[in-house]
């Protein structure tokens, strides 16, 4: 396993000039990454503040009890009541046996990011993974990609969620989801950690309750000896230490959708489009009960001075919501502009891992975090990775192809120019002059049967439709010949799109781990984790 390092854009264009610290970008965040000095001012507005530290540790450790374990586990909930010590977090959503790549690739981030700064700062740093269990979102984490012949298809859990229900409380029908991941790892294909990954899939699946269990059974199994510690943000217990934030969150919203709104503007004025979309009466807070059985969306009406819910729902004063964040906090839950306040309430953020789209939605927080005297955490961005396997890689290499123009826009470029080199251009052109003389013939006959009988006219279209589709129904015949012929090329292409840019996406917004923990095995992650990664902007091409 070795690493190929790649300069290649980000995602989008505000993500690449955050990569590169262009001074425009960089002045919608309080802190730069990858710079000593502001890990260093970071490191001492930290010690100005207090958090919860012990009571998160017994609420984490009480929560991951469940989970597989380690001592690295043991010594990180040991370091985070340490009050010299910080974190690095990152998060995402529950995603059903992980979700895509992504997912996986931020936990490696965050771990990889942790015992960085440990050795360089000389103090405790504990990597902490933010399962957003709050997220009602059914659809972004109830499905994997398999193969299915020479493309991917969505394979979706089959079981319906009508409401906007907290993935957290989305119960897992234990045997539907048992023949689901079976017919998942079938689609797979048998390879040689196959019984493994099942065994271990079903256990899993077996001892979950939820989608949140789910997750956290599969990533804690993965990471545990790199002491990762995981928390649920839909978890009722975790909700009972947030209430006092919460409460401050309620007395401030007119002055937190103010501030979202003033940073906002600042950035289309910079000529950046916007990622949070928010209102200005937002109260930026869900109210949850299981009498209605999903999250409800609260905004504040000033002119009677109460917070209702979008669908009007329900209504409170802000002394009954102040009273519901004391009393039954884990009816609240964040939105999006919200939830980082909460995460750095909790957590001493050393650095926050973000993907290329949440740097662009962080930006529009900086005002927010002042409302509350806090500096934005630095935003580093996490680490782009690509698995190239042996296979695949003598395929580009046999196609006089590079990993970079794959990388970047994918294969069907250079099938097209393939595909021209290998037809029989003369036999195209008649083809071609054939449907002109078709339409020049037809239109000489519409003229005249204009004049004759115009009823006919639609029967005559009728007709030279059918002989243009018969025509064409040739020209692809011979297309199928002409790829039939090149099978052996045609195929190889086809495996180097299905692997690098799956349906015209990066490989980690398709594939599952599960692809390559079923080839490769668990080892896949040791082995990983042993990498020397850089958080330098570069993509990471690792050779499997």
């Amino acid at each position: 396993m070795e690493i190929l390092n790649l300069s290649l854009p980000a995602t989008n264009r505000f993500a690449s000039g955050y990569l590169q610290q262009a001074p425009e970008i960089m002045s919608f965040f309080d802190y730069r990454f990858n710079d000593k000095a502001h890990d260093l001012n970071r490191l001492l507005e930290l010690q100005n503040r207090t958090f919860p530290r012990d009571v998160l540790a017994d609420h984490i450790e009480s929560f991951m009890n469940r989970y597989s374990s380690s001592s690295k586990v043991k010594e990180s909930l040991q370091k985070l009541r340490n009050p010299q010590s910080t974190v690095i977090v990152g998060g995402q959503q529950a995603g059903i046996l992980t979700g895509p790549l992504y997912s996986i690739h931020k936990v490696i981030s965050i771990i990889k990011l942790a015992e960085e700064k440990e050795k360089e700062l000389g103090i405790p740093v504990i990597p902490v993974f933010w399962i957003a269990g709050e997220d009602h979102d059914y659809h972004e984490v109830n499905h994997v990609f398999v193969p299915n012949g020479q493309t991917l298809i969505k394979k979706a859990y089959p079981e319906k969620v009508l409401q906007k229900k907290m993935v957290s409380d989305i119960t897992l029908n234990q045997d539907v989801c048992l023949l689901w991941a079976k017919e998942v790892l079938e689609g797979l294909g048998e390879a040689e950690y196959t019984q493994v990954i099942q065994n271990f899939t079903e256990n899993a699946i077996q001892q979950s309750r939820d989608f949140v269990d789910f997750f956290a059974f599969f990533v804690m199994e993965l990471f545990k000896d790199k002491g990762l510690l995981i928390v649920d943000s839909g978890n009722p217990d975790l909700r009972k230490i947030e209430k006092d934030f919460f409460i401050k969150q309620i007395k401030q919203q007119k002055e937190i959708s103010f501030a979202l709104q003033e940073q906002q503007l600042e950035i289309l004025k910079s000529g950046f489009s916007l990622t949070i979309e928010a209102q200005a009466n937002s109260a930026n807070l869900f109210y949850y009960e299981n009498n209605f059985n999903e999250r409800l969306l609260l905004e504040y009406h000033a002119e009677n001075q109460l917070f209702i819910s979008k669908n009007k729902a329900v209504s409170f004063t802000e002394d009954q919501l102040i009273n519901i964040a004391k009393e039954y906090p884990e009816r609240l839950s964040n939105n999006v502009v919200t939830r980082p306040l909460m995460q750095e309430f909790l957590f001493p953020t050393l650095a926050f891992i973000a993907g290329p789209g949440e740097i662009a939605y962080w930006a529009e927080l900086k005002k927010v975090f002042g409302i509350f005297s806090m500096k934005m955490p630095p935003i580093v961005p996490r680490l782009n990775i690509t698995f190239l396997e042996r296979a695949v890689e003598r395929d580009i290499e046999d196609l006089g192809l590079t990993i970079e123009e794959v990388l970047l826009s994918g294969t069907s470029n250079a099938v097209k120019d393939f595909f021209d080199s290998v037809k029989d251009v003369e036999l195209e052109e008649q083809f071609n002059h054939i449907k002109e003389q078709v339409s020049l013939q037809y239109e000489i006959i519409e003229q005249k049967l204009s004049n004759l009988d115009k009823g006919l006219l639609p029967l005559l279209n009728k007709n030279e439709l059918k002989l243009q589709e018969q025509i064409d129904f040739m020209k692809v015949k011979i297309d199928q010949s002409i790829q039939q012929k090149h099978a052996i090329t045609f195929q190889k292409f086809n495996r180097i799109e299905n692997s690098l840019r799956p349906n015209g996406v990066p490989q980690e917004r398709v594939w599952n781990i599960l692809y390559y923990l079923n080839k490769y095995g668990f080892q896949l992650i040791y082995d990983l984790m042993e990498l020397p990664f850089e958080f330098d902007g570069l993509h990471k091409v690792i050779k499997v």
